[in-house]
């Protein structure tokens, strides 16, 4: 008697873990399988320290660092927009019910050498060193546009055809000078390169509005992280899969992807073979189902001081724009600290990240690990950036994309979506959320302090 699931799901990463619980939630029979002993495979949360320096190969860590168990390090650290699709997608599934989230203190944009904080309201434009007088009012008139911009209604259009004008054009009309441009592209709209500017300029309206709303929402910034870290969240559903009647096995090798004409059947796994209809995987599972198409490079900083020019935050996110150090992608930088209690009293973890451009890639991120000194310890890691090679239709095995260099959630909400849409055959739709969503009550079960 093998036992039947609808789906299988090999790797327990966020994505593959949040898809799942979408999927439990509708219904769906689940199990994970995972061939490590610790969910979240490389987006994993690496607890205690020890175990850090080990995973590097790195000697340490000193009596300075205080308790190992006080220390719960994110190697793909993610923050999370307040008014966004994942919170969206975590209301669904209910595991909210598991998990507190606090709200991160600051967010940050690069120029000239030095970091400011990224304008999103009229108070914070008049008050912005961004900008001078006269780009200040231009860019107030624009944020009003933008906060205001309603596609259905065309009076509030300025006389622009959000399908047919591009961003260029709306910036153009606004007479917004490019510093302005950059960081409203790439801070506040979020976009990790320009091909945006050529693009019909909805997409970016609807952008700079989840900005404005997520930092409404909290005041701040308008990012989220949970108390504990990423880890948290992975257990979270792990509990909510368990209340749903699925499964999860750790520290299960996979043996065989058992196919029949040409599609998906089951999964072999310490000799039992486990029956399926659809079968999830992060990359590392199925090598010869994707290729690589890019690389990325991450370095963990353990730090004992918050970042300067940040008004002391104990929690934030900074966008070193493209453009600022002549490159094709941008550098994120994002830090939490004891005050999300992942570290000890006094103790701060920033890592910086960014998509590879040349042989030296530790020289590429040197600008935003300048931000930091001083480091007490540095971990890096070069990764390949997997993308599957077919859509999974015909095999019925769907295979995530691997994570990319930013430190928020949007692309990892649209992969997940993608997958959703080729497993289901239809949109995911998560509404129904608005009740718990239009009051001023935090979007969990849990807190947001």
């Amino acid at each position: 008697n093998m036992p039947e699931y609808d789906v299988i799901v090999l790797g327990t990463g966020l994505k593959e873990c949040i898809l799942s619980g979408i999927l439990s939630a509708n219904g769906k029979r689940v199990l994970h399988i995972d061939r490590n002993p610790y969910y979240g495979g490389e987006s994993a949360s690496i607890s205690p320290l020890e175990e850090l320096y080990k995973k590097f190969n790195v000697p340490g860590p000193g009596k300075a660092m205080g308790q190992g168990r006080h220390w719960s390090v994110d190697l793909v650290p993610k923050f999370l927009l307040a008014s966004g699709p994942l919170v969206q997608m975590l209301l669904y599934t209910e595991v909210t019910r598991y998990l507190d989230f606090k709200v991160v203190e600051g967010s940050f944009v690069y120029r000239g050498g030095r970091v400011h904080r990224v304008p999103c309201t009229e108070a914070q434009a008049q008050a912005s060193d961004l900008m001078g007088r006269f780009d200040k009012r231009r860019f107030r008139k624009f944020l009003l546009f933008a906060l205001n911009f309603d596609e259905s209604d065309r009076r509030r259009h300025h006389e622009l055809d959000p399908q047919r004008r591009t961003a260029r054009d709306v910036f153009r009309h606004f007479d917004l000078g490019s510093e302005v441009v950059e960081f409203v592209g790439h801070a506040v709209a979020l976009h990790s390169s320009d091909e945006y500017l050529e693009q019909p300029f909805l997409q970016t309206m609807r952008r700079i509005q989840l900005y404005a709303e997520s930092q409404d929402r909290y005041g701040h910034s308008p990012y989220l992280y949970p108390l504990y870290g990423l880890g948290e969240l992975l257990q979270a559903f792990g509990r909510l899969s368990t209340d749903h009647g699925g499964g999860y096995l750790l520290n299960h090798p996979v043996e065989d992807i058992v196919m029949e004409s040409g599609k998906v059947a089951g999964v072999k796994s310490e000799g039992r073979v486990f029956r399926c209809k659809q079968l999830i995987c992060e990359p590392s599972y199925v090598p010869e189902r994707v290729r690589s198409a890019a690389r990325l490079i991450r370095v963990v900083c353990l730090l004992n001081h918050p970042i300067r020019d940040t008004e002391d935050a104990k929690s934030c996110y900074i966008i070193i724009p493209q453009t600022q150090l002549r490159r094709k992608s941008d550098i994120y930088i994002c830090m939490v600290s004891y005050a999300h209690n992942i570290a000890p009293e006094g103790k701060y973890v920033a890592v910086v990240s960014t998509t590879v451009e040349t042989s030296n890639p530790e020289r590429e991120v040197q600008p935003g690990l300048e931000l930091l000194e001083p480091i007490v310890q540095k971990f890096v890691s070069i990764t390949s950036f997997f993308v599957p090679l077919d859509d999974g239709r015909r095999s019925q095995i769907f295979v995530s994309r691997s994570y990319d260099a930013s430190a928020h959630f949007e692309t990892e909400c649209e992969d997940i979506r993608d997958m959703y849409r080729r497993m289901m055959g239809s949109e995911l739709s998560l509404r129904g959320l608005g009740e718990i969503y239009g009051c001023r009550t935090p979007p969990t079960g849990g807190t947001v302090n």
